[in-house]
Formats: structure tokens, sequence, C-alpha cells
């Protein structure tokens, strides 16, 4: 459904979307991807502070059915958790684009973001 794909956001072939706040990127997983996941019951995040290289692994989502690494969409430094993800991993599933959401990241290097797909590329490879 388009409703699926917010519109405002970038999104990686990863099934990451990324949100520009300024001087950070709001980072969670899409739609397309919680639903593929089923219930999510756990969510490993690195700490703040923690540098990624874009493409690199960063974190797991656990569900019912398995458990998928996720991977940075740009570069840069941790600057913050959703720490509600420890105690309530449902949110995932519940919200992927609000509460949901799983880090921010102040990237090294923003033309990263322009490397990412718009919502109707991302629609395409879901679709496709």
């Amino acid at each position: 459904m388009a409703d699926d794909i917010p519109a405002d956001l970038a999104y990686s072939e990863d099934h990451e979307w990324v949100r520009d706040d300024g001087e950070v990127v709001t980072i969670g997983i899409t739609h397309f991807a919680q639903d593929q996941l089923g219930d999510v019951v756990f969510v490993d995040l690195p700490d703040t502070g923690t540098a990624v290289e874009r493409g690199q692994t960063f974190g797991e989502v656990e569900s019912t059915k398995s458990v998928s690494d996720l991977f940075a969409p740009v570069a840069g430094e941790i600057a913050a958790r959703n720490e509600q993800l420890d105690d309530a991993p449902e949110l995932v599933n519940r919200d992927p684009y609000g509460e949901g959401w799983m880090l921010q990241i102040r990237p090294h290097d923003r033309s990263e973001l322009d490397q990412l797909l718009d919502a109707d590329s991302y629609r395409a490879l879901t679709q496709g």
C-alpha cells in the first residue's frame, strides 16, 4: 500500500528508512520489513558514540520467525538509540515510522543521503 511508504523519507535497499532531521538522521526499518519479519521480540542496537560505516551491520532485529541484520544507510556516529525498544520491541511492528525508530546517526558525509531511494523507487523495489 502506498500509505506504508511515506513520501518524506529516504530508503535503503536493505529496508531501512531515513529521515533527515538536520544535524542527525533518524533510522528505522520499513513497514515492509517489519511485516516480513513478523512479531519483533528483541532489538539489538549499538551504544551512543559508536561509529558505523555505510552498509555495515549495526545491530539485529529478532522476531518470532528469524533474526535479521540491520545495515547502516549512512556512515557516521550514533547520536541516540531508541531506549524504549529495550523493553518494548513491539513498537517496531506497531509504529515503524514513529515510536519504533531505532537510531539517530550524525552523518560523516551528507552526500551519502543522495544515494538512497525515494518512496517511488522503494515501492518499485518491494513490489518488483
